[in-house]
């Protein structure tokens, strides 16, 4: 799984770089020098306040409270130089630089706390995304696998997208599904359905017995929130549960509304399209197995299963246009479902100028030959 970078631990300094700290000194060497060569009708001193104030910009407040007590010493001794340091416009233009100098530290310090709040929300999103979609494994039984999560909101690492891969006995159970909505409500029905596959794949139970555990988990789940008059009561995933045996080049497959895998074969792109798709978990009130029918699609050594949400095949670019992605997979003939995944998701970021409107979760499982 693609994982964000590590935030930096509450509290500890932001790192600056040296070549930075020269900007704000050499700022204060510069105006000086001007100052000297201008002679005393030219008072430059006030221009002394960008010294602090580029320093806020890269560094903490001990290293801006340094720089203008820097600005200051020299401004009275410009003053010295210039035998008007006790003269009413020289005390006023250091009271000002004075003043101008504690606001700005003063700004870094609420800056810096805000920024270690921030770190610390991240911290735990870290954690949360690390808990709730856990790491596929590069192998899991005969197939080899590779995902990527994206989330669309700025500055969150988790949403609605969710994926899980389970070794059962004798195969491999794998889901995919999207949460109606966004935000936190979508996090945690992501959290409700991880949980309840992980917890009844690894048993083994047949595959429609195992969806409707999942539909009916999600269902009451969902009737208990809306009978406390809470308004959540519409919430629904749309979701694929597949079962990979070890020993049949097959998969199995059942469609609770998502959008079909697609299997790369010898340069070949087939949709695996159901006949029959259920309802959206949550949907279809409480069922039983006999509600569900897995279908099964030649899945051989070779073949590269590739199971997405509906953010990728929606993304716009800037004609407006949909993301062709069976058509991109017939051209790439990719065969390593790891560079499949980060193929497709760089390429997607390209279409979509850069940013996504949806969240977008891919996984691939290859089948070694």
């Amino acid at each position: 799984m693609r994982l964000p970078s590590r935030p930096q631990r509450p509290g500890r300094p932001r790192p600056h770089r040296p070549a930075l700290v020269a900007v704000p000194v050499g700022t204060v060497v510069a105006i000086v020098a001007i100052d000297l060569a201008t002679g005393p009708d030219i008072h430059l001193g006030p221009l002394l306040v960008a010294a602090p104030a580029l320093t806020a910009a890269f560094g903490g407040a001990r290293l801006t409270a340094v720089m203008g007590a820097l600005a200051l010493a020299a401004q009275i001794m410009l003053g010295f130089v210039f035998g008007r340091a006790t003269t009413p416009d020289h005390l006023a233009q250091t009271g000002a630089l004075f003043l101008a100098t504690v606001l700005i530290v003063a700004f870094r310090i609420v800056h810096e706390r805000h920024e270690q709040e921030l770190d610390q929300a991240r911290l735990v999103a870290d954690v949360a995304q690390k808990v709730l979609l856990r790491p596929l494994p590069p192998r899991i039984g005969p197939l080899s696998i590779a995902s990527v999560y994206v989330a669309a909101e700025a500055e969150a690492l988790i949403g609605g997208d969710l994926y899980a891969a389970v070794r059962a006995r004798h195969g491999t159970r794998v889901l995919i599904g999207d949460v109606r909505g966004k935000g936190l409500t979508a996090v945690g029905d992501a959290a409700l359905l991880l949980g309840a596959f992980r917890a009844a794949a690894h048993r083994f139970p047949p595959l429609a017995r195992l969806v409707a555990h999942l539909q009916n988990t999600v269902y009451w789940d969902v009737e208990g929130v809306d009978d406390e008059g809470d308004g959540a009561g519409e919430s629904f995933v749309t979701a694929a549960v597949l079962e990979i045996p070890d020993d049949e080049p097959v998969v199995h497959l059942i469609s609770c509304g998502h959008p079909p895998p697609l299997l790369v074969r010898d340069g070949e792109v087939l949709t695996l399209t159901v006949s029959e798709p259920a309802l959206p978990l949550g949907l279809a009130g409480d069922v039983s197995e006999d509600d569900y029918r897995a279908e099964s699609f030649a899945y051989r050594p070779g073949d590269l299963l590739l199971l997405y949400t509906d953010g990728v095949v929606e993304a716009r670019d800037a004609d407006g246009l949909f993301y062709p992605l069976a058509r991109r997979l017939a051209t790439w003939r990719e065969s390593e479902p790891h560079r499949l995944v980060e193929r497709i998701h760089q390429d997607l970021l390209a279409h979509a100028g850069g940013s996504l409107d949806d969240d977008v979760a891919l996984v691939a499982v290859g089948r070694g030959r």
